[in-house]
This record gives structure tokens, C-alpha cells and sequence, in this order.
């Protein structure tokens, strides 16, 4: 059984490290807080993500840890999951590898070479960097970056449209493809390049994903300004097989946690090398104005103070992730003009929404 080692265990950490002990290999995970892993290890961890606890319970060559330095011992492979969050100015906040990279350093350098695997994701040209820093110390550096959606995520390590590696060497290119190919339930599209090339790729197919719903969404508008129906229009030209229907529904604008800033990260990194992505600054700008639409669209059609009812204001049905919901922000806009919104939803979400928004909004439990 071979070992390999998560450094990360945080949701997509931890059902990544599942899947993998799933599919045969014997997985250290580390985490910095010693009650989460606790409760790992003693299989009482309550998740909200479908499967998780099953694969919890019945594991039996998982272990979880706060010792960096075990991980470093169990493999020579270390995939690196820890949570890469936005800054204010758009780029994603890297303090996390950073630290990690200097508790490395401050080890024993390894007398076998080590594998670093980044996961999250990360702007452009920063694994290489992280290469740079590492190279003396016997780890070559490489970027794998999952494609994973919040109440999905085991469903989507386990069966992913293509996996994409970005290599640090040929080597660790081949290594991570047999690890894949053992991994996954089906047969994806292996996907190998420079780790640059990766990066980029990473945050240009959610790019491409918010370009199509901001393209539907403002031909929808369009559309439905014009007296006719969105959804047959768009049915049309989903119908198209240079189109296709994927992410071409008229509703609500792109939110979450990735779609949003990772099409403001591109056009930052584009803005950065002196090749601005203009298509990225639209769309962003083309999001807003669709909220706006809905908005006015709303007040033409109903009276000043009435009531409206809104089911589910998470950025995605099944979760309780509220990052830049647009289903969320459109509540927030018709409570603003003066109409009495109730929103209907989970209790957690309610209590989260209660708390923060107070009497802004009358709130209904599932």
C-alpha cells in the first residue's frame, strides 16, 4: 500500500483525503487544530457534505495529525490543500502556503526527494516561485488544482471531466497520473503541462463559466425587455453544438466562492503582465447590471411595499454558502426599496441570515 500525505485537512482537504484512502492508499493528514483532528480520528466529525462521514467511519488507513513533520516521514508525496482566500485587491492570499513552505525549510532538509503538490488555488507563476524557494531543500514542486463544487465535492474527485497537472519534473507528471488513474471512478481527460500553463488554466475555465452566464443572462434581459420568453431563446442557442446548454439558463448572475474571484484574479494577473483581459472586467460589470435588471424588472411588476417570498438565497441549492449569492444580494436590493421580503430557507441558514440582517427580512424555516 503506498503512503501519501495531505497537508490541509479542511473540507475539500479532508474529502480529497478520503477518496484517496478510498481508493487504496494510506493517507496522513495534518491540520493546526487539535479538536478537528481529534474528532477525525475518533470518527465523531459531523459534515454537511454528502459522504463524508460514511468514508470516515469506515476507514481504516486514514490518520489525521497537527505534526507536519509526520507527513513529511509517511511520504515522499505531500499535496497541499489549505485555503487560499481572496484579499480586498482581488489576488488570492497565499499566507498559508508561505508558512508552510518556511516550516519545510525549517526541518531537516529530506535525504529522499519530496514531492509538493499545490491543490489550491493560487495567481499565476507563484508554484514556480514556491519551486524556487524549495529546490535546495530535495522538493520539486508542482501544481494539481481541483475542479470541485461545494456539496458535490466526492462526487466530483471521483468522477472530474479531466484532471490537470501542472509538473514540476516528468517525473512527478507520471506520479501524479497513476495516482489519479487509481483514484478516480472514470476515465478523465489527463491534462499535462508546465506548471504556469496550469495555473493559468485553472482560473480561465471558471472565467469561461462566468462569461456564458453573464451571456445568458444579458441575452435573457434582452429578451424578455423585447416581450419574449428567455428560456425559448436560449433554449435555441444552447441547441447549437458550438454552445451547448451547460451554464446557459436565464436567472439569477454567477456567485460562490470561486467564480467570482477568480475572474477578478485573471484580469489582475492580465493587467500584471500588460495584457488586460477586457472580457473579464465585462462580464464582472455585466453581472451587476443583470442584478439590477431583476431588480427593476421586479418593481415594474409589483406594487410599492409588497410582499415577496424568496426560497433559498445560497449561492447554490444544498449548502449554506452565502459568498457573493446573487440570489442573496437580490433580496437584499428589493428589502431596500421598500418591499416586505421573506426569505424561506435551511435553519442553519436562517440563523446565520438572522443574525447578520436582523429585521431587514421576515424568515421561514424548512
Amino acid at each position: 500500500m503506498d503512503n501519501l500525505s495531505v497537508v490541509g485537512i479542511g473540507k475539500l482537504g479532508l474529502c480529497f483525503s478520503l477518496t484517496l484512502e478510498n481508493a487504496g492508499y494510506n493517507v496522513y493528514g495534518v491540520d493546526v487544530c487539535e479538536d478537528y483532528v481529534a474528532k477525525i480520528n475518533d470518527k465523531s466529525l459531523k459534515s454537511d457534505e454528502p459522504c463524508v462521514e460514511k468514508l470516515l467511519q469506515r476507514s481504516k488507513y486514514f490518520e489525521a495529525s497537527t505534526k507536519l513533520e509526520g507527513a513529511i516521514a509517511h511520504s515522499d508525496i505531500i499535496f497541499v490543500v489549505v485555503a487560499t482566500p481572496s484579499l480586498e485587491s482581488g489576488r488570492y492570499d497565499l499566507t498559508q502556503v508561505d508558512e508552510l513552505c518556511e516550516n519545510i525549510l525549517a526541518l531537516p532538509k529530506p535525504k529522499t526527494k519530496k514531492h509538493f503538490v499545490i491543490c489550491c488555488t493560487v495567481m499565476p507563476g507563484y508554484t514556480d516561485t514556491v519551486a524556487e524557494r524549495l529546490r535546495d531543500h530535495n522538493y520539486i514542486v508542482s501544481y494539481n488544482p481541483e475542479f470541485i463544487a461545494q456539496g458535490s465535492i466526492i462526487r466530483d474527485q471521483l468522477k472530474p471531466d479531466m484532471v490537470l497537472i501542472g509538473e514540476g519534473s516528468k517525473d512527478a507528471g507520471d506520479i501524479l497520473e497513476t495516482i489519479y488513474k487509481n483514484h478516480t471512478d472514470n476515465d478523465p481527460t489527463i491534462c499535462r503541462m508546465k506548471p504556469i500553463e496550469a495555473e493559468i488554466t485553472k482560473i480561465s475555465l471558471n472565467c469561461f463559466c462566468t462569461t456564458k452566464i453573464a451571456f445568458a443572462n444579458m441575452i435573457g434581459d434582452i429578451v424578455s425587455s423585447s416581450g419574449g420568453d428567455p428560456a425559448t431563446v436560449l433554449e435555441a442557442i444552447g441547441s447549437d453544438s458550438r454552445v451547448n446548454h451547460k451554464y446557459l439558463k436565464y436567472g439569477y448572475g454567477y456567485g460562490g466562492p470561486c467564480f467570482p474571484r477568480d475572474n477578478r484574479a485573471l484580469s489582475i494577473y492580465a493587467d500584471d503582465i500588460k495584457c488586460p483581459a477586457e472580457i473579464s472586467h465585462a462580464t464582472d460589470k455585466s453581472n451587476q447590471l443583470h442584478l439590477e435588471e431583476q431588480v427593476k424588472d421586479f418593481c415594474k411588476h409589483n406594487e410599492d411595499g409588497a410582499s415577496v417570498t424568496i426560497e433559498s438565497v445560497t449561492y447554490k441549492p444544498g449548502t449554506t454558502i452565502l459568498t457573493e449569492s446573487q440570489q442573496l444580494l437580490y433580496a437584499i436590493r428589493l428589502a431596500e426599496c421598500g418591499y416586505d421580503v421573506t426569505i424561506k430557507d435551511n435553519e442553519k441558514v436562517i440563523d446565520i441570515l438572522s443574525e447578520k440582517y436582523g429585521s431587514m427580512f421576515r424568515y421561514t424555516k424548512e
